[in-house]
């Protein structure tokens, strides 16, 4: 709550309401408890009442205010910074200490904020007027600290207030002191003689004394003029290391010969430390003029030393020409900061003032364009991710003494530097909040958007819009017009910025309002979208009322299924690239839609699923979308079948046995083609063969690419059935060839490849697997492509080539494909303990019941058995291949069968049953339609076994397992 005294009692909630207090008993009461807020009054003090009567008051007031019994006495529970006669105190005391300190310009501003508590006399409500005389007292020598304070910058108050003072307390002698030097100032030195001779007949003729000796001295020095040559104000000096500007510093030094530079840039981004440090190291002497508590004229003649600067009465030489004349023929560079407060005024001064003094150059910051011919713009924007930690880490030290970026809390710092934009002042309030809180917590919180809440605590000797990230934003909003408003709150609907037709189309907003916000930085503008920076947006999307949120929103989600529907088609066609960048530029705005969709509208969110399929695969970003996928899929689905399934597909290992039965049940039912093509494509790879009806034919009919991916099904059902015939691929990759498709032809390359690799044929195979790569890496699908990577690995490890195989399976880290190849490198370099680490993180990847892992999970049981019988554990590793034909039952295919069946044979030659090994070799051949060639457990497996039973029993022993299998 906010307490006012200074004035009648004023008692206001966190809202702003008015809190009623009752009559004036109560009210009287309550201001002379506030009077000493937090503090026990004794009850003698609280006015004439009886005991009784005074409870009966302060049991009024306890019904809405803190009110306490204490020690004979009352106290208000409040902190006394809510009473403003507190705060008044505590700013007037600060404003004095600036003032001895020489911060004239910080003390005006405290000064100000202390006096605009004022709304009257103080505690009127009390009828003893004593306990008021001290605060009036302390106001009137508050005025007294302030006109010093502007005097001294030369923005003096006007004549006329100040005789009003004099006249309203004709005895204060540093009243009278002061009138005289503005007068004096403004050229009026005969009237400052006059207003002392004045003070000195009323001191003589009612006190019978003379002219303090201040005073005297003023006169003296009116008598006396001692000549001065104006003092020019230089840029402030730096208290902080500059960090992460050398590229900005660099373009500025290049540009000392243009006549006006601006640095332009949002708020906090560090435009005037980045002037003060360029004016530093500038060859020419610099003056410094902040243009944001002042017109520009009166700013600069105050900077310049100029004691005029503007406050002369009307026959005084304009400011401009005085300012002119006073630079005429110098050289000087004339830093001009925060000149957007009074951008038109600023911009004429400066081009009569560049027209009038040919050796001045003018350095300006600003947040938008002087808009002057001739002038060189030096964006200032967010720090790149490098430089920003390093500013964090600088900052974050000063705060908490030994802090350092490290393999700990990169990840962390690296976060709170993304989610504040990189913006200098961000960064730095944020480094600040490490004395509370560690640095993983805050960048937790700054994820949860508590941007404002959190960065609210900076340099206190700053100006207001420096003060807090809230403020910084605001200084910018204020500037801005209605209309620009409006836009600026709309445009926060989008996440990750927009093209000009979806800001038209979304939020209705004019082109030129783009440009002026974009001119203004409050958007960022950049290869033709538009973009605002997170801190604007979350303080923009705060201006949106909840009706006008939701209508906005579903816009933009109906924009975005509009432009998805539209990019599906050229997805699998020979411009898919174009189309995948498209997608991709809107990617933060697919998935807002998407996530905003699945909260309030369930079926624009599974549309949004399913016409995004492709890119969501072909770009690599499948499981971004699982969870939300996972959300929709109970509910009804009547017309919604196919973005049914496209859920299912999507929700992965979250998606029941139930939903993807239900899911097979639906596309076993459509009798048309489909209007999702790339959703027959998922759904064949993870469905489990066998679970369920087929689905018709029909469904991809009607489209080139459909053909071609039915006739890939095909030939990778004969590859996977023991019939490794590369006619088929071969014909499959004409075909996407032929239509300039990437995913098809990367999946015809790697197959080819896979196919030549059992053959023995390397070679061809790594030929083929670079080619499929090469596509994959076009189209960015990350996720194929260690698919792709995996199978080459392994190919590597049949050649002996360990370390080219550990390269390809760390390069698609992050899959169970990845662990089972580092474990079988690991494995074939004897480091067993590694091979069981990285195992372990497979089989937890590839749980029963996850259709995505079913083909693998046998594999990397045959591992661990493997891995058991390099341990001597052959007891464990019967169980394991036991449990790895179970797993291999499951996605019966014969090449699958066929590894785990290799892997039996194994341990059938450890065992000393070398019959059955070779039975069990053959078989493995029989069913993939081939032996696999140069595999070196195999290869051990046979050697065994033939050493075993001789080249004719184990060739016997072959034959049988072959025919066994056909």
């Amino acid at each position: 709550m906010r307490f006012g005294i200074l004035g009648p009692l004023e008692v206001l909630d966190d809202d702003g309401t008015v809190v009623p207090v009752g009559g004036p008993k109560p009210r009287a009461l309550l201001v002379r408890l506030l009077l000493e807020a937090g503090h026990v009054v004794p009850a003698e003090r609280l006015g004439s009442e009886s005991p009784n009567a005074l409870q009966a008051q302060v049991s009024r007031l306890r019904k809405v205010l803190p009110v306490e019994f204490a020690g004979g006495g009352y106290r208000i529970a409040v902190d006394a910074d809510d009473v403003d006669a507190h705060r008044f105190g505590r700013l007037a005391r600060e404003g004095r200490q600036r003032l001895a300190a020489g911060d004239g310009r910080g003390a005006a501003v405290v000064l100000r904020e202390a006096l605009a508590l004022w709304r009257g006399a103080a505690l009127a409500d009390l009828a003893d007027g004593a306990p008021a005389v001290p605060l009036e007292e302390a106001r009137l020598a508050a005025v007294e600290d302030l006109v010093e304070a502007e005097l001294g910058l030369a923005e003096g108050t006007p004549v006329g207030p100040l005789r009003g003072l004099v006249a309203e307390h004709p005895f204060r002698e540093r009243l009278r002191a002061q009138l005289m030097r503005a007068l004096h100032a403004a050229g009026r030195t005969a009237e400052a003689l006059e207003v002392f001779d004045e003070g000195r007949r009323l001191l003589a003729e009612e006190l019978g004394t003379d002219p303090s000796a201040e005073l005297s001295a003023v006169h003296l020095r009116l008598l006396r003029p001692e000549p001065s040559a104006p003092v020019r104000r230089g840029p402030p000096a730096p208290i902080t290391r500059i960090v992460g500007r050398s590229a900005e510093l660099d373009r500025l030094a290049g540009s000392r010969d243009a006549r006006l530079v601006t640095l332009v840039g949002p708020g906090g981004a560090g435009k005037t430390r980045l002037a003060v440090e360029a004016a530093r190291r500038d060859p020419r002497e610099a003056c410094f003029a902040d243009l944001s508590a002042a017109p520009a004229p009166l700013a600069v003649a105050a900077a310049l030393g100029l004691r005029d600067g503007g406050l002369a009465p009307s026959a005084a030489p304009d400011p401009v020409e005085l300012i002119a004349g006073a630079l005429a023929g110098q050289e000087l560079l004339l830093v001009l900061d925060n000149c957007e407060q009074a951008l038109d005024a600023t911009a004429a001064l400066v081009r009569e003032l560049l027209a009038a003094c040919p050796r001045l150059a003018v350095l300006a910051t600003s947040r938008e364009p002087l808009g002057l011919t001739g002038e060189v713009l030096v964006p200032v924007g967010p720090l790149p991710a490098g430089l920003a930690a390093a500013l964090f880490a600088e900052r974050a030290a000063a705060v908490r003494p030994g802090f350092t970026v490290d393999a700990g809390n990169a990840a962390a710092v690296a976060g709170i530097c993304s989610l504040v934009d990189g913006l200098p002042l961000a960064i730095e309030l944020a480094a600040a909040r490490l004395r509370q809180l560690d640095v993983g917590e805050l960048a937790a919180r700054l994820a949860q958007h508590e941007h404002f809440a959190l960065l609210s605590r900076g340099d206190r000797t700053a100006a207001d819009r420096h003060r807090t990230l809230h403020a910084v934003v605001d200084w910018s909003w204020r500037l801005l017009g209605d209309e620009e408003r409006t836009a600026a709150a709309r445009l926060s609907v989008f996440a990750g910025g927009a093209t000009r037709p979806a800001a038209v189309a979304v939020c209705g907003v004019d082109e030129a309002v783009l440009a002026d916000l974009a001119d203004r930085s409050l958007l960022v503008a950049s290869g033709g979208r538009y973009r605002m920076l997170e801190t604007i947006l979350l303080f923009c999307r705060d201006r949106l009322a909840p009706p006008e949120r939701e209508r906005l929103e579903r816009a933009h989600a109906e924009h975005f299924l509009a432009l998805a529907r539209e990019a599906d088609p050229h997805l699998r066609r020979a411009e898919q690239l174009t189309w995948l960048a498209t997608l991709g530029a809107d990617h933060e705005n697919l998935m807002a839609a998407l996530r905003r969709s699945a909260a309030a509208d369930r079926a624009t969110a599974m549309r949004l699923v399913a016409a995004l399929a492709a890119y969501w695969w072909l770009a690599g970003r499948r499981r971004e979308v699982t969870p939300i996928a996972a959300a929709l899929l109970d509910g009804p689905i009547e017309g919604l079948e196919e973005e049914y399934v496209s859920c299912v597909v999507h929700a992965e290992a979250l998606a029941s046995p139930a939903h993807r039965e239900r899911a097979g049940e639906v596309m076993a039912a459509l009798d048309r083609p489909l209007r999702y093509p790339f959703g027959a494509a998922v759904w064949g790879m993870v469905r489990v063969p066998g679970a369920g009806p087929e689905p018709s034919p029909v469904i991809l009919t009607g489209d080139p690419w459909n053909r071609a991916l039915q006739d890939l099904g095909m030939a990778l059902l004969d590859v996977l059935g023991g019939h490794p015939d590369e006619a088929g691929l071969l014909d499959v990759l004409a075909q996407f060839r032929a239509l300039g498709e990437r995913w098809g032809m990367a999946q015809g390359l790697d197959w080819l490849a896979h196919v030549a690799s059992w053959h023995g044929d390397h070679a061809l195979a790594h030929e083929r697997w670079a080619a499929a790569l090469t596509a994959l890496d076009e189209l960015g699908a990350v996720q194929e492509a260690a698919d792709v990577l995996c199978r080459r690995g392994h190919d590597h490890v049949r050649q002996g080539d360990l370390a080219a195989a550990e390269a390809d399976f760390r390069r698609a880290t992050g899959s169970p494909a990845a662990e089972l190849g580092l474990a079988e490198v690991a494995r074939h370099r004897g480091d067993l303990s590694a091979a069981a680490v990285y195992l372990r993180r497979a089989l937890d990847e590839t749980r029963p019941g996850n259709p995505g892992t079913v083909y693998i999970r046998g594999s990397i049981l045959t591992a661990h058995a493997r891995l058991a019988e390099a341990g001597d554990r052959l007891a464990d590793a019967a169980r394991m291949h036991e449990e790895a034909w179970s797993a291999a039952q499951l996605a019966p295919f014969a090449a699958n069968l066929a590894d785990v069946i290799e892997g039996r044979a194994g341990h059938a030659a450890l065992t000393g049953a070398a019959a059955e090994a070779a039975r069990l070799l053959g078989r493995a051949a029989a069913l993939r339609g081939t032996a696999v060639a140069s595999d070196p457990d195999v290869a051990r497996t046979a050697v065994a076994a033939t050493e075993a039973l001789g080249a004719d029993g184990f060739a016997r022993a072959y034959a049988d397992g072959l025919r066994a299998a056909q």
